[in-house]
């Protein structure tokens, strides 16, 4: 059975019955020279610069599946009032952490 996982603090049509505690998943994501060098040109023309947009998505996905595998690892149906929090640690690298609540469900 897979996790649930929303960023409410309840599960439509099921009923929490025990709240397990804080789970969280983080990971630090940075990108090669090469593509950091490119995105820096990017910065002079304008407009997405598409390397760090797929370096945040693909880092958002990691801190999830962390955080979802803690979740099982308290035999949680469920994570409830998901979260996510993105900080700068240098320049072309960020951390992003996802943290919610483990609960059990009826």
């Amino acid at each position: 059975m897979s996790v649930i996982v929303v960023n409410t603090d309840f599960v439509p049509g099921k009923e929490v019955v025990a709240v397990l505690g804080l789970v969280k998943g983080n990971v630090i994501q940075a990108k090669h020279l090469g593509k950091d060098i490119v995105a820096g040109f990017r910065t002079i023309v304008g407009g997405e610069i598409k390397e760090y947009t797929e370096m945040m998505s693909e880092a958002r996905e990691i801190a999830l599946k962390r955080m979802t595998e803690k979740a099982e690892e308290m035999d949680a149906d469920a994570v409830v009032n998901l979260r996510f929090m993105t900080s700068m640690v240098m320049s072309g690298a960020a951390e992003i952490l996802a943290y919610g609540t483990a609960v059990k469900l009826k």
